[in-house]
């Protein structure tokens, strides 16, 4: 009797041995995860039961996005500063400057300016000419619409007429025998040479001689 009693106990301690080693080596294995780098910084994790999750790599991303951050790039405009500045020519500024930082890259005004009679304060567009009347012009009453007029293609009594030194190309293709490549050449030249100083040197633009300049010489101003 005490034999079977012996043999009993054996066997359930035996049985719950083996039971305990079964439930510890499925823990263990439910447990154990593989990480390992796929390809393009992609990061996969493997778990107990092979389910495989995948996260993008965080420097990876935050590398994407700040280089599409920097390839934003702040749009230009061209303008043409003359009358009573320093250093009169066509300037190249951020597309929502204002004026009076436009003026100050062309030297600033000069003693005899009347710079508060232009809005300075104002956003400038592409393709404007802001210019800055002097105080002769102010006392003789010719100032009339400087303040506010200081963009568009033509200038006083020659309205109607394209300003070489403002024009954009697709104005410039306007005037007779001036295609796209002739129109670029004057856009090259201004931004070169800070303007045309008399309608006559566009003459100094190759392709553009004394039987063109006849043709267009009647339709453009400075």
């Amino acid at each position: 009797m005490r034999d079977n009693v012996r043999k009993v106990t054996g066997l359930c301690i035996l049985l719950f041995l083996l039971a305990m080693t079964a439930g510890c080596g499925r823990e263990e294995d439910d447990g154990l995860q593989e990480i390992s780098f796929g390809a393009e910084g992609t990061r996969q994790t493997v778990d107990g039961e092979g389910i495989i999750e995948r996260a993008e790599d965080t420097e990876t991303a935050e590398d994407g996005s700040s280089s599409t951050q920097g390839t934003a790039e702040q749009k230009k405009a061209f303008v043409y500063v003359c009358g009573a500045v320093n250093d009169p020519g066509v300037y190249e500024v951020e597309s929502d400057s204002r004026v009076f930082e436009a003026i100050e890259l062309a030297g600033g005004v000069t003693a005899e300016a009347v710079p508060e009679l232009i809005d300075q304060a104002r956003v400038v567009t592409d393709g404007e000419r802001i210019y800055v009347p002097n105080r002769e012009e102010a006392e003789n009453g010719g100032t009339e619409g400087l303040g506010t007029e200081v963009t568009g293609i033509s200038d006083g009594n020659e309205k109607g007429k394209i300003n070489i030194n403002t024009a954009g190309k697709d104005e410039l293709m306007e005037l007779t025998g001036i295609g796209e490549a002739k129109a670029e050449s004057i856009l090259r030249y201004r931004e070169e040479h800070g303007g045309f100083q008399s309608i006559e040197e566009l003459m100094q633009i190759e392709g553009i001689k004394e039987g063109v300049f006849n043709k267009i010489k009647d339709d453009i101003t400075i």
